[in-house]
Parts: structure tokens; C-alpha cells; sequence
């Protein structure tokens, strides 16, 4: 019979890990509340750092810039996969490895070739070429998910549907498009949370003019932590953990269908 101790060792292990992984963050947001601007000791709960949080027209500003190219970049991401997968010919079906490239490649290796074509083709940076950037790392994720959702539908459907007198347009819009509901969503959030969340590409591609707030987090550090810093960390954790938490729901809910 084995000791009782034995059956303790790895839930404890276990629980040691998570609370290496998690104290940082249950620190950074308990200090988003302190009363005192120095991060030295607890003096107090307050939420002035909320109120300059959301009073402050820079933040806003980066996190303006954030939603744009995060959203522009789950729209091309799917635009792309879905022409990818349910229209490309068998050639487009082929090269559909290279998008998982991204996933392999380190992404300050994506960021500085990324950076050397726009300054061979002479693009300025800004926006643009941060949305392209953030595209091209979302197709690494949105076509293999699109893809493997795609292969595991059951053609007799699209058959019946086409039988029945319905064009492929009407099909695609009525029958395949439904079903790929679930993977799309699952996806978009996926590529929405890396993008809000980027910093190498952004660092490498976005320039002067176009500031995340990933970059607006490293340029106030740089001069000190900040509570206000920790505010905005704790509302971009809330928000990514509530996006996280659907994402792997619709995943259990493809998985299932």
C-alpha cells in the first residue's frame, strides 16, 4: 500500500506551479486598488487609478488604435481563410501549410522581415502596415481552424442542397456557413486576443504615429511601474479572460457538433 504522502505530492506540485504562475497577477491586480502611487505596501483602498485610467485621453487613444487593427485584423484573417478553404483550388489548398509558418517562426523573426520588406517597398509605417502584420500572424491560426472545421462537414448536406435547386452561393450562405459558424467565432476571438495583446510586431511595424496600447504599457514602465498601469492591466486581463473563456467554450461546443 503506498504512503499517504505519496498521493500528496502531486497535487502539491501542482498547486506550486499555479501559484508561481498566478501571484504576479493577484499582486498586480490587488496593487491596481492601493491608495499610494509608490508600489512599496498596501495604504489604503482607493480607485483614483481607475478614474485617471479612463479620464486619460492617450489611453484612449492607444486603445482606439488596438481595437481598429485587432478588428481589422479578425475580419481580413477570416475573409481570407474561408476564400482559402471553401474556394481555393487545389494549388491555394497546398500552399495553406505556409500559414503555419507563423505559428513555428519566432515573431521578432516575422516582425523584422516584415519590417525589411515595408522599408525595401518604401511603405511608411503606421496602421496599415500594422494591420497587414497582425493578418498575416491571425492567418496562422484562423486557417487551420477554418480548415479542419471544414474537412469534418458532411458533404451529403451540401449535396441535398445543391440537388434541391439551390445555387452554390445560397448553399454557401445557407448550409456551409452555418456550420462553419462555431469555428469562425472560435477563431475570431483567438486572433482578437493576440493581436490586442502584441507587442513585438507592433514594436517592429506601426512606427510613430501608431501606438498600442501594449506600447503604451512599455513606454510608461520604462520610467517605473505605474498604478495606473496596473489598472489598465487589470481591465485588459478581465477583458482577455472573459474572451478566453468563450473561445474554449465554442472550441468543447465544435468539438461536440
Amino acid at each position: 500500500m503506498r504512503p499517504w504522502y505519496s498521493k500528496a505530492i502531486l497535487p502539491t506540485f501542482v498547486g506550486l506551479a499555479y501559484l508561481f504562475l498566478y501571484i504576479p497577477i493577484i499582486v498586480l491586480v490587488v496593487l491596481s486598488f492601493n491608495a499610494v502611487a509608490l508600489n512599496l505596501g498596501w495604504q489604503g483602498f482607493s480607485l483614483q487609478w481607475y478614474y485617471e485610467l479612463f479620464t486619460s485621453a492617450e489611453i484612449w487613444q492607444a486603445l482606439t488604435n488596438s481595437l481598429v487593427v485587432a478588428f481589422c485584423a479578425v475580419a481580413l484573417s477570416l475573409l481570407m481563410s474561408v476564400v482559402l478553404v471553401c474556394y481555393g483550388s487545389p494549388l491555394l489548398h497546398s500552399i495553406r501549410w505556409f500559414f503555419y509558418g507563423t505559428l513555428i517562426v519566432p515573431e521578432v523573426v516575422l516582425a523584422v522581415s516584415l519590417l525589411s520588406v515595408f522599408s525595401f517597398l518604401s511603405i511608411p509605417l503606421g496602421l496599415t502596415t500594422l494591420i497587414v502584420s497582425h493578418v498575416l500572424l491571425g492567418l496562422g491560426y484562423t486557417v487551420p481552424i477554418v480548415y479542419a472545421r471544414y474537412i469534418s462537414l458532411d458533404n451529403r448536406l451540401l449535396e441535398a442542397s445543391l440537388d434541391l435547386g439551390a445555387t452554390p452561393t445560397q448553399t454557401f450562405f445557407k448550409i456551409t456557413l452555418p456550420l462553419l459558424a462555431p469555428a469562425l467565432l472560435a477563431s475570431s476571438l483567438l486572433v482578437f486576443i493576440i493581436s490586442l495583446d502584441d507587442f513585438i510586431l507592433s514594436f517592429f511595424c506601426s512606427g510613430a504615429t501608431a501606438q498600442t496600447l501594449p506600447m503604451f504599457i512599455f513606454s510608461v514602465i520604462r520610467s517605473g511601474s505605474s498604478p495606473v498601469v496596473n489598472a489598465l492591466s487589470t481591465v485588459m486581463l478581465m477583458i482577455s479572460s472573459v474572451l478566453v473563456f468563450i473561445f474554449c467554450a465554442l472550441q468543447a461546443r465544435t468539438r461536440i457538433l
